[in-house]
This record gives C-alpha cells, sequence and structure tokens, in this order.
C-alpha cells in the first residue's frame, strides 16, 4: 500500500469529544502535577490547556483533574481516579484498534479505503457543554421544560418543544448535555435568586480581559464550569473581579440539549 492505515480514536459525550492531545494532557497534568507544566509538556497555551480541564471535568459525572488555582507560575493538580481511569480505557482501546488496523490492511492492500472509515461527531461553538442527569420534565401542548441536575444543588433548565422532547427520547433519569454559548450567560453579583430564569450561584474562579471584552470563568461547584463572556463598561465594579460571588442567569429558551 501507499499509505498505511490510521485512525483516530475519541471518545464522545453527546457533542463534545475527548481525544488524543486531551488524554495526552491528562497524562502530563498526572506526571507533573501541574497545568501550566502540563500544557509546556504538550504544546498548548496556558489558557489552553485550562479551557481543556475545564471541559473534561464538566463533561463527566465527577472531576477528572482537581486544580488549585495559582496563575501560569503557581498552583497543583492532580488528576482523579476517574481521569485515570478514563486514560487507561482511552490506551486499551487505541492498543486494540491499532491491533486491528495493522490486521486489516493485510486485507485491503488492493482496494480504496478512504471510504471504509468515517469520523462522526458534532462540532459545536457553544463554549459551555455541561454534562448532566434529567431530573424532572414539565410538558405543556406545544412546548416542554426539562430540568438537568449539573451537580449536588446545581441544575439548569432548558426550554424545548414537544416534538424536540420525543425525537431526542428525553425522560427523568436520561442522561444530557446542555449547551449554552457563552454570551448568553449574564451575570447579577451576590446571590440572585431571580427564578425567572435559571440562576446558578458561583464565585469567579478566572478572569481575561480583551478589547472591550472580558471572559469570566464562574466556579458553580461539582468539579463544573460555566464561561461567560460580557461586554466590559469603564468604571471599577464594571466586570466581576475574581474570588467575587456571583449569580449565573441564562434564559431556558438558550440552553440546548444534546444526548448520546
Amino acid at each position: 500500500m501507499a499509505d498505511d492505515l490510521s485512525a483516530s480514536l475519541t471518545f464522545r459525550r453527546g457533542a463534545a469529544r475527548v481525544g488524543l492531545e486531551r488524554v495526552a494532557l491528562l497524562e502530563a497534568v498526572a506526571e507533573l502535577g501541574s497545568i501550566s507544566a502540563a500544557a509546556r509538556r504538550t504544546g498548548l497555551s496556558y489558557k489552553a490547556a485550562w479551557d481543556a480541564v475545564q471541559a473534561l471535568n464538566n463533561l463527566f459525572d465527577t472531576p477528572l483533574v482537581a486544580a488549585a488555582p495559582g496563575g501560569k507560575r503557581g498552583g497543583s493538580a492532580a488528576v482523579t481516579p476517574k481521569g485515570l481511569a478514563v486514560v487507561a480505557a482511552f490506551r486499551r482501546v487505541r492498543g486494540e484498534i491499532d491491533a486491528a488496523l495493522t490486521k486489516l490492511e493485510s486485507h485491503v492492500a488492493e482496494q480504496p479505503v478512504d471510504d471504509l472509515f468515517w469520523t462522526l461527531g458534532l462540532r459545536t461553538s457553544a463554549r459551555n457543554a455541561l454534562r448532566g442527569r434529567v431530573s424532572a420534565v414539565r410538558e405543556g401542548p406545544v412546548s416542554a421544560e426539562v430540568t438537568l441536575d449539573l451537580a449536588a444543588g446545581v441544575q439548569v433548565r432548558a426550554s424545548l418543544t414537544r416534538r424536540s422532547l420525543e425525537d431526542l427520547e428525553l425522560a427523568v433519569g436520561r442522561p444530557a448535555i446542555a449547551l449554552v454559548k457563552a454570551s448568553f450567560v449574564r451575570l447579577a453579583p451576590g446571590d440572585d435568586a431571580d427564578l425567572r430564569d435559571n440562576a446558578i450561584p458561583g464565585r469567579v474562579a478566572r478572569r481575561e480581559d480583551g478589547e472591550g471584552t472580558s471572559e469570566v470563568t464562574i466556579d458553580i461547584g461539582g468539579g463544573k464550569t460555566l464561561v461567560a463572556t460580557l461586554g466590559r463598561p469603564e468604571g471599577p465594579g464594571a466586570c466581576p473581579a475574581v474570588g467575587e460571588l456571583v449569580t449565573a442567569r441564562i434564559d431556558p429558551a438558550q440552553v440546548i440539549l444534546a444526548v448520546e
């Protein structure tokens, strides 16, 4: 054959994927005990590595990485037993696939192989992808409301049509992933329990300022985070600072649900 067969293995949870790059990052964190050091090892920026860790923690029932923030030069991190299990499972399956491809090459040497394998997976521009479990479903004549438990005491509600409810086969106990664009997340100071929207209290874990906008990461508990993109008007207190208690508010109509 002119070209060897190859495969790219990913674990998918709804719309998000856990691939080789993120597994390598987990392995580096486990070995080095630091997200910044793991970022250097894997050729990522600190922000890209931290974002990947947050995404992984949001996609699983329990965090894969336990991190103590300390900025680019400090802090510590450890891969949890769940994270080590994910890495072990990925490497085991990857090894089995590599062995299968080696065996398969001898059978397809005379056949075109471009169409033999398909990479299936949905890419999304939503900054937030949080895995949870359906705890309540309220149906109306045309629309429905689904409540998703993200962590202990942390819920998000989504409004959707009854047709979507049926198509996704959503029911109490079913796992699902909530997708929310960062621009749809609004922040209020303190614990603002306005139940007209989703009201999720948390504390600002990170803030990165750009020209006229800020990206704010909120720790909402249970190893989960929400990211909000905010306009940054002039003046003190216009954008919440790291450590500040805030409430994230999201219109249920702006929460998209995905299932596996």
